[in-house]
């Protein structure tokens, strides 16, 4: 049999990867964290979400580390991470899923539910002026496969949609910027702004108080990328002085969010614990699969990642 495959998580127990892996591979030796790795010298591949730094650089035969997740900054936080393939899934179900939560505030911000489930609670029928979609600007910043998803369905839905990139990029029906010189204009015409970037050298700390006041004023900031994206006390300041409209947040900086943070109990902040996107084993397994057997048969692996760029 060959080496052993590892699921490195603290959150599931791998079984639905361990069936789903040995019906697409045959018998395999999988083993978990949880149930213990036994002798890890026999551990081939990793796959892995948040892994105890140095735990990976212990597998001697290591030959491949998955991403559990569609980042990697997880893994490449990692001082001691050992010199091998890094490959990142693709995983289609939560591609869906990020889209959705975007879609979801994005639309409940747009038609001003807020207002009206006060309303409600005040027992006031009271109808609201509504943002034509049209004059509601949206903008999707990252535009990998989870910003171009997004991008996409909020201009099928009719909204003036724009995409920002770190590189030029072009996508159908979405007018794109890139690049230092393009994200100014991105941001200015900006009413929602959807954070999907990766979390790198260059990204980290990038939602700060210089960008928050180059968008304009009552824009609402959704946030699904990274929580290091986000400097915390500059988005406050903008939340308490109503420039920045309202903000959803799925990813922070510390995890989970420490109680006394402000974010609990900010009136515009809406808080959910790092959930806009599962990985879905049932839609993810194929690709790794596909590069469990390139591996073993010395052939190119697909959706590598360059640690030096972080993606």
């Amino acid at each position: 049999m060959a080496g052993a495959i590892a699921y490195i998580s603290r959150d599931t127990d791998g079984l639905a990867w361990n069936k789903l892996l040995a019906e697409g591979l045959g018998p395999i030796d999988f083993r978990t964290l949880r149930a213990g790795l036994g002798n890890t010298d026999d551990i081939e591949i990793a796959l892995a979400w948040k892994p105890t730094p140095g735990l990976l650089a212990s597998f001697r035969n290591l030959k491949m580390i998955v991403s559990l997740g569609m980042g990697v900054d997880h893994l490449l936080a990692d001082d001691k991470l050992p010199d091998v393939a890094i490959t990142r899934i693709m995983d289609e179900g939560l591609v869906g899923q990020m889209s959705e939560y975007a879609l979801y505030w994005g639309l409940w911000h747009h038609r001003d539910i807020e207002k009206y489930a006060a309303s409600q609670r005040a027992q006031q029928w009271k109808p609201e002026e509504f943002v034509d979609t049209i004059h509601r600007r949206i903008g999707v910043m990252g535009l990998g496969t989870i910003g171009q998803d997004t991008a996409r369905k909020f201009a099928a839905l009719g909204f003036p949609t724009a995409g920002w990139s770190r590189t030029a990029k072009t996508l159908p029906g979405v007018e794109t910027f890139h690049g230092a010189d393009g994200l100014p204009k991105f941001l200015a015409r900006t009413d929602i702004l959807v954070n999907v970037l990766p979390l790198t050298r260059e990204t980290r700390g990038i939602m700060d108080k210089t960008l928050f006041a180059a968008l304009p004023k009552g824009c609402f900031v959704i946030n699904m990328g990274r929580g290091g994206h986000v400097v915390d006390d500059d988005l406050l300041a903008a939340l308490d002085s109503g420039h920045i409209g309202g903000a959803a947040l799925d990813v922070f900086n510390v995890e989970p969010l420490p109680p006394e943070h402000r974010y609990w109990t900010h009136p515009r902040v809406h808080i959910t614990p790092h959930m806009a996107g599962y990985t879905n084993p049932r839609t993810a397994s194929p690709g790794v699969i596909d590069n469990i057997k390139a591996l073993r048969a010395g052939q190119p692996l697909k959706n590598t990642v360059d640690a030096k760029t972080g993606y």
